[in-house]
């Protein structure tokens, strides 16, 4: 991965990612593991393979730790495991979701649930478990992935784009409550980011014309131009910042 810019802070931070190994996540890991920080990271499914590619081109492996994010208590234990590694977490990366499409007739009192559970629920009870040591270290930084969907008005995932909308809502109400310890919150809020698994489920040809035509820039967004980004809002480069939400979208919609 090519970088435009270097952030000497993180080296040596305590990281930790949820949805770490795969998607846009993988290239959060990637790059925080580049900046030379202790990088951290949970994932469904197996991510060794993606260990053993950052060990070799950085000569720092990832601890990747597997973990389901709805399943509270083991998030917990694994953020735990990640500061007996690594030290207190100084850097929370609340990445892992699940965009599944639904409709309003079909979805049940269950699947509301676990939609909630796998997109917002687990940015709290994370942020819960790193507040102590970002505390006692004299202050931190905590990112949560949000969407821009809400601000779109989109349709075919309403408990999604619900989800995705409460984050920005958690970011600002975090961001004064934890402000006072030198903690930091922002959101950060990506546009159509082309991951493998939008192009195996959604992308198609036509409606990815459709929606870089509703851009500023057009041109496809790759997982890889979220990382810079986050690792502003992670360093000590945007120290006076906190409480926002960071549009990354090839500008679909325009804030201020």
């Amino acid at each position: 991965m090519k970088f435009s810019a270097t952030f000497h802070d993180l080296k040596g931070k305590s990281v930790f990612i949820s949805g770490g190994g795969s998607g846009i996540g993988e290239y959060l890991t990637e790059g925080f593991v580049a900046q030379g920080a202790k990088v951290a990271f949970v994932q469904r499914s197996d991510a060794t393979a993606l260990c053993d590619r950052l060990e070799k081109t950085y000569g720092a492996r990832p601890l990747f730790i597997r973990c389901d994010v709805t399943d509270i208590p083991a998030l917990k234990e694994a953020i735990a495991q990640s500061a007996e590694a690594h030290g207190d977490v100084g850097v929370l990366v609340n990445n892992a979701a699940w965009d599944n499409r639904h409709t309003l007739d079909e979805l049940t009192v269950g699947e509301w649930d676990h939609m909630m559970n796998v997109n917002i629920r687990h940015h709290f009870f994370a942020i819960q478990a790193v507040a102590p040591g970002m505390r006692a270290a004299g202050g931190g930084s905590i990112v949560n992935y949000s969407s821009i969907s809400y601000m779109m008005g989109n349709d075919g995932y309403p408990a999604y784009v619900a989800a995705k909308s409460g984050i920005n809502g958690l970011t600002r109400g975090l961001a004064r409550e934890l402000g006072p310890d030198n903690i930091r919150v922002n959101a950060l809020m990506p546009g159509w980011v082309i991951t493998e698994r939008q192009k195996e489920l959604w992308v198609t040809d036509e409606g990815l014309k459709s929606h870089i035509g509703r851009q500023a820039l057009k041109l496809e967004i790759p997982p890889e131009a979220m990382v810079e980004p986050t690792l502003f809002l992670a360093s000590s480069a945007s120290t006076v910042i906190t409480g926002q939400a960071l549009v990354v979208d090839a500008g679909v919609v325009v804030t201020g």
